[in-house]
Parts: structure tokens; sequence; C-alpha cells
């Protein structure tokens, strides 16, 4: 009886564990797209103060 408790916890663990890794992935995909969104704004803004110099 004491082993299927066990099993429980475990596999209640194993879900904890993979929502936290989801929950990290999400974080970091979030971060990237934010940190690419930037990036390609500064890229605009040096393209357009290059071409304010001409």
């Amino acid at each position: 009886m004491l082993t299927m408790y066990e099993d429980l916890a475990r596999a209640r663990m194993r879900e904890m564990e993979q929502d936290a890794s989801e929950a990290r992935r999400a974080s970091r995909l979030l971060a990237a797209r934010r940190w690419q969104r930037r990036a390609e704004a500064a890229s605009h803004r040096a393209r357009l103060a290059r071409l304010s110099i001409r």
C-alpha cells in the first residue's frame, strides 16, 4: 500500500518538474522575442541615423 502512495507522489513530482520546465522554456522564449524586437528597433534607429547623416 505504501508503494502505491510513493508511486503517486513520484508521478506528481515528475508532473510538477515538467510544468516548471515548460514554464522556464516559455519564459526564455518570451525573453528571446523581446530581445529580438529590441535589436530590430536599434537596427532601425541606426539605419535612420545613418541615412540622416548623408
